[in-house]
């Protein structure tokens, strides 16, 4: 089982705790020390402020610049947009992001990708938010024309590309993990992934989130799982896809019936096929945090392996 921890270069609060490239760096530094195997930044642009002010909302800095500088202070740590909006962007720009991380950092990125579901923030960046299913499979198709080195011609829902090159090329190409729980997030794994990424959901997932399809319970996501081999199977496909869930609980504070606790639940997911997940730990300041990873590390990580 791998780890992705929440780097939270999200939280305006306190300030200066942890929006500026020295908490970018300690919080980085101690997660590549602790064991921890990847970072993980969320996507969020122009949110309504309704949704930021609901307890389910949060703050997003740029994933790309977040991931930048803790791939600067790091060497092994990977990198993992959890995860990128597609059709917010031309994909040509989001291809551009994405090789130029990989190509800085020496191939560490993971591109969680998905359709969104905040209709607001479409509205606010001028996208139709009907169309992002379609607009996501674009993104996908276009962003691997892009990478491949070769002269890209492609007419788009909103572009047309006549002889493109989106330089610099990535050395291999970027892991891509398909957010999502539905039937065509299953397929786009399928068809562009080298891993999944579901998400398990409140009891009440609120307003908000009415847009997003999410698991109900570990028994969903084994059956899903189930699911995504039979369909890899069927395509021929041989190589591992990865499955990375988020860890089905709040970590509290650090204990040893609370590390046991992770573990469990850590346990619970593997079983049901998970190879990664995904969590944050508490920080109510950046020392806390720092306390907390060498908890985590020392208790959970290395137990779990």
């Amino acid at each position: 089982m791998k780890f992705s921890m929440q780097l939270p270069a999200m939280e305006i609060e306190p300030a200066g705790e942890f929006q500026t490239a020295e908490a970018v760096r300690q919080i980085a530094t101690t997660m590549e020390s602790c064991g921890v195997d990847a970072c993980w930044v969320t996507d969020h642009p122009a949110p309504a402020a309704d949704w930021l002010r609901d307890p389910r909302g949060h703050d997003a800095i740029d994933p790309f610049v977040a991931l930048s500088m803790a791939a600067a202070y790091t060497t092994r740590l990977q990198l993992h947009i959890n995860l990128l909006v597609l059709p917010y962007r031309n994909p040509f720009l989001t291809a551009k992001s994405v090789a130029s991380l990989e190509v800085l950092s020496g191939s560490r990125t993971i591109l969680g990708v998905g359709s969104g579901y905040l209709e607001g923030e479409f509205s606010a960046l001028g996208v139709d938010f009907r169309k992002r299913g379609k607009l996501t499979d674009e993104a996908l198709e276009t962003m691997m024309l892009a990478w491949s080195g070769e002269d890209v011609v492609k007419q788009g829902m909103n572009f047309d590309a006549r002889g493109n090159l989106a330089r610099p090329f990535p050395p291999r190409k970027p892991t891509i993990w398909i957010g999502g729980v539905a039937d065509k997030s299953l397929e786009r794994v399928v068809k562009w992934g080298n891993g999944w990424l579901p998400i398990f959901g409140p009891s009440d997932p609120g307003e908000f989130r009415k847009a997003q399809k999410l698991l109900s319970s570990l028994d969903d996501l084994k059956a899903r799982v189930e699911q995504l081999h039979e369909m890899l199977e069927a395509a021929g496909r041989t190589d591992p896809v990865d499955i990375c869930v988020n860890l089905p609980m709040a970590i509290g504070e650090a204990s040893a019936s609370e590390a046991q606790r992770v573990l469990d639940a850590v346990s619970a997911c593997r079983e049901a096929g998970a190879t990664w997940v995904f969590a944050g730990l508490p920080h109510p300041s950046r020392s806390a945090l720092l306390e907390n990873h060498v908890w985590f590390g020392e208790e959970v990580i290395s137990k779990a392996r």
